[in-house]
């Protein structure tokens, strides 16, 4: 469901916003251009999360936090995949 939302832009925004909109430009609305900016920035946060994520998992493997996994990955995947297909 779209939802709208009102923004107060100064001048030189507004401009911005024009120049990046409209005809000869990538984007033929506004709101196109504003909803790319906050993809782009969400896919940035997504991306830093989960850079963190994997420095964190490699500073458990530098420092000792780790166990060795011995069970059969694939049919603990294997058994995940068939229960999650049923629901």
């Amino acid at each position: 469901m779209a939802r709208s939302i009102n923004l107060s832009l100064t001048d030189e925004l507004r401009a911005f916003l024009d120049e990046n909109s409209g005809d000869g430009t990538l984007f033929s609305t506004p709101s196109e251009f504003v909803r790319d900016l906050i993809r782009r920035k969400k896919d940035r946060q997504d991306a830093a999360a989960l850079r963190a994520a994997v420095l964190e998992g490699y500073g458990d493997v530098r420092d000792g936090r780790t166990q060795e996994y011995t069970g059969n990955l694939r049919a603990m995947l294997k058994t995940h995949r068939a229960a999650h297909k049923s629901s």
